[in-house]
């Protein structure tokens, strides 16, 4: 988050490489260990070389994002020309990471079909973040509204990897896993938790019993 694309300031790439040497990297792409860094920020491309240097794995951008911001590759750099979403995924996969796509609630799912379709597979998205809550604050309401868009993807798309993220806990992951997500992302409902062991078994059986 950055303060721009949502209202809220977290951590970047500098924490990413404190907590790398601590987490041994996956074996094979998705694999245990794997940091998926979800990029809720204006300028995702300015900071794909930053984080791929602190140990992110897979580089999860928003796609309303990437139809605004330029093409500069640095923090620092500046340029005239913009970036789109089937370029981020190519850049990405340039410097060796997964790339992952994200939209919003207020995102149809429409807008993925053609980058899907796509023949050149260095632009095509790794995983696809179905955002059930509007990005930016924890501890939102789970949006089952949102759910349709990961069925059609699901229908569409049956080996994709597909994310939800927002309001998921033992109440609400069946839901989602029932509408085809295999990949749950939870900040309150872990770390809130009195056993976050417990829960995160929870999270992954759900999922583990539809695939």
């Amino acid at each position: 988050m950055d303060g721009h694309f949502v209202p809220n300031m977290t951590f970047g790439a500098p924490v990413v490489s404190k907590i790398r040497p601590y987490v041994a990297r996956p074996s094979a792409a998705y694999g245990k260990g794997t940091f998926d860094c979800h990029m809720m920020i204006a300028e995702p491309k300015r900071w794909v070389r930053e984080f791929q240097k602190a140990g992110c794995d897979l580089y999860t951008f928003h796609y309303e994002a990437a139809l605004t911001s330029t093409a500069a590759e640095d923090p620092a750099g500046e340029s005239s020309a913009q970036t789109s979403p089937r370029e981020m995924i190519r850049y990405i996969h340039s410097t060796g990471m997964l790339a992952g796509i994200a939209i919003k609630p207020d995102t149809a799912v429409d807008v993925l079909w053609d980058i899907l379709a796509n023949s050149n597979t260095d632009e095509k998205p790794d995983m696809v973040l179905v955002m059930t809550v509007h990005p930016g604050f924890g501890g939102q309401k789970f949006m089952a509204s949102e759910l349709p868009k990961v069925k059609a993807l699901r229908e569409k798309y049956p080996e994709l990897h597909i994310e939800v993220d927002g309001g998921l806990s033992e109440k609400t992951v069946d839901q989602a896993a029932d509408a085809g997500a295999n990949v749950i992302v939870a900040g309150s409902a872990v770390f809130g938790a009195e056993s976050p062991a417990d829960v995160i078994q929870a999270l992954r059986s759900s999922v583990n019993r539809r695939s």
